[in-house]
């Protein structure tokens, strides 16, 4: 007997999801020092002070259960964005209310359609239910095309994710498109606009998304605390929907999801805003320098409205790889289709300038 055997085929057959490579782990490998890691699109800065400040006085209370269904961050966020706080779930970083999703909304033989390349957690949580996953491709300027996206929507689709912008070309879609969307695909199929970035946005007409669950109610708005909160190591963000829907999607909820200290630190993190402009005005700053410097190798790269960029570079796998043993650590995008191409974060300009000049020194080998 194979113990693979027992396991749900559906569950068996699933790709796991690719993390980018920790520097602890390359430094052991290749007994190396002074890595960087421009993999993972974390923030440079670091959580706010006030969110570290709050995590200190959390830590006395680790001894008991955290509040559950974290009605103190509910509360702040439902001020945040002017909803009901009965409009909001919480959860261990978005990827689990992806997983919530999935497991309320999807079954054998149901269909989950999505952009491709986009985010790798949409084929597993379609998988993991038993469900097929539609893959739309991108269009010629690596960005969602929604008449395409629509027009794979079918009698057996349930959810249409929507990263926006997209990772990992970080490209987006304006106001009109989504609009012409929400309007294309049944109101049966869930909608989940999946907006991990949306902090970075430099563009004018980004979809005011929160504004539009009172015309659709299934539409699902996901965001984090994990990118430009910096708070990545501790997992916590959250969804917007309709009250009736976020009842019903709270129900597949393990109790106690969101920890204490997640709790106190993006309540924390919440309440600076000042922290969040300066994170977002370094990126912006560290993007021009990174388009800049691309150009002056004469590299292509999708137009980004996050915190990364995707840059095509030739043998995508071996630059990756030279970059690696010099202390530089990307994202390789084979697994995406994208053999010619890397993903670079936006880091501290020390960072993006030793990504530059270490990039440019192995392409003319």
């Amino acid at each position: 007997m194979s113990l693979a055997d027992l396991v749900n085929p559906h569950i068996r057959e699933l790709q796991p999801y690719q993390p980018g490579k920790p520097v602890e782990e390359l430094e052991r490998e290749l007994g190396i020092r002074g890595s960087i890691k421009l993999a993972s699109n974390e923030a440079p800065l670091g959580p706010s002070p006030l969110a570290l400040e709050a995590l200190e006085q959390a830590s006395g209370d680790l001894n008991r259960y955290p509040e559950d269904d974290a009605p103190y961050l509910k509360r702040d966020l439902a001020k945040a964005l002017e909803v009901s706080e009965e409009q909001i779930l919480c959860g261990s970083g978005s990827d689990e209310l992806l997983d919530l999703l999935g497991r309320c909304f999807l079954g054998p033989d149901d269909e989950a359609v999505f952009a491709w390349p986009s985010f790798a957690m949409y084929p597993i949580v379609a998988k993991s239910q038993g469900a097929r996953a539609v893959q739309v491709p991108l269009d010629g300027d690596l960005r969602t095309d929604v008449d395409r996206l629509a027009e794979a929507v079918g009698e057996r689709t349930r959810i249409l994710f929507l990263s926006n912008p997209n990772n990992p070309t970080g490209t987006s879609i304006g106001r009109d498109d989504f609009e012409r969307l929400l309007r294309a695909v049944p109101e049966r199929v869930v909608i989940v606009s999946d907006e991990a970035y949306h902090e970075y946005v430099r563009r004018e007409d980004f979809p005011l998304s929160l504004g539009l669950i009172s015309r659709r109610p299934t539409l699902v708005v996901l965001r984090t605390f994990s990118k430009v909160y910096g708070l990545a190591g501790l997992r916590v963000g959250y969804g917007v929907g309709d009250p009736e829907l976020i009842s019903l999607v709270a129900r597949a909820r393990h109790p106690f999801n969101v920890n204490t200290l997640a709790q106190a630190a993006a309540r924390g993190a919440l309440s600076d805003p000042g922290h969040v402009g300066k994170v977002r005005d370094l990126t912006h700053r560290g993007l021009e320098r990174l388009e800049s410097g691309l150009r002056e190798l004469g590299l292509r790269f999708a137009a980004s409205d996050a915190n990364f960029l995707l840059v095509e570079v030739g043998d995508g796998a071996g630059i990756y790889d030279r970059l690696l043993r010099r202390g530089v650590i990307t994202r390789p995008m084979a697994g995406f289709g994208l053999q010619r191409h890397i993903r670079v974060t936006v880091g501290l300009p020390e960072e993006n300038q030793r990504f530059l000049d270490t990039l440019a020194q192995e392409l003319s080998r």
